[in-house]
């Protein structure tokens, strides 16, 4: 494992408490940040900080909800003393249906947790971010933003407004030593699958050239390296976690 260097860095990990949130939380504890979970389960967020040693706290955090947001943000800059890196990484699959079919309920809950709650983790942090003219924000996107999965158009719709917020933040951040950008992974075996039918998963399978799914620590190496000083030029990017599937 290459040593990425976040000595004395904090960093908030929202979903951290379980899949590739909790993977890149255990990197960058690794890297030596100090880390706060932010996750809605908050009894498996403690066991998840706990098992990653001291160091590494949790706050139980809706993210759909704005002011739960401002709050916990305040909180953890009380308790942390600043937030350096943002890794905005909750979010869920939903269920899989054609779009003349989809519940409109259905789609308003996939984007209000996978955009909505990524807008309000990124407005709240940002300005922080700005005064002291440092910061890394990574926001967990997904291939299906990039190309529309069949079945899945309220999940690919959010994860396509992902990277046109990061883009935009990307470019109103570029004059500071704000890095924003955005991973677009191919989908890896979590719990995110068990909302999702068995043709839903063997479909995006087949659409991998590398033949399998994304394995954990290969999202989490790259999202250390992007929340690193020493990505000093990439902002407004989006980089590739998709096995050969992506086209652009």
């Amino acid at each position: 494992m290459n040593q990425i260097d976040l000595k004395d860095r904090t960093a908030v990990v929202t979903g951290g408490a379980q899949g590739i949130g909790r993977a890149v939380a255990e990197r960058l504890t690794a890297s030596g940040a100090t880390v706060c979970l932010w996750d809605k389960d908050a009894a498996l967020a403690e066991r998840t900080a706990a098992e990653l040693g001291a160091g590494t706290s949790f706050l139980a955090v809706d993210l759909t909800d704005f002011a739960a947001v401002e709050k916990a943000t305040a909180e953890t800059e009380a308790r942390l003393g600043r937030i350096d890196i943002l890794i905005a990484n909750a979010g869920i699959a939903g269920a899989n249906a054609p779009v003349a079919d989809y519940p409109v309920e259905e789609w308003r809950r996939i984007v209000d947790i996978n955009l909505n709650g990524v807008f309000y983790c990124c407005k709240t942090v940002v300005a922080g971010m700005a005064r002291r003219n440092y910061g890394r924000i990574v926001n967990l996107a997904s291939i299906a933003g990039k190309e529309g999965n069949p079945n899945a158009a309220a999940y690919s719709a959010s994860k396509a407004g992902v990277i046109a917020l990061t883009k935009s933040l990307g470019k109103e951040m570029a004059g500071h030593d704000i890095a924003v950008n955005c991973v677009t992974p191919a989908a890896a075996r979590t719990r995110i699958f068990d909302q999702m039918s068995q043709e839903h998963i063997d479909y995006m399978l087949s659409r991998i050239p590398r033949g399998r799914f994304l394995e954990l620590d290969e999202a989490a190496a790259m999202i250390a390296w992007l929340v690193s000083a020493e990505n000093t030029f990439a902002t407004g990017a989006v980089f590739d976690l998709s096995g050969g599937r992506a086209t652009y």
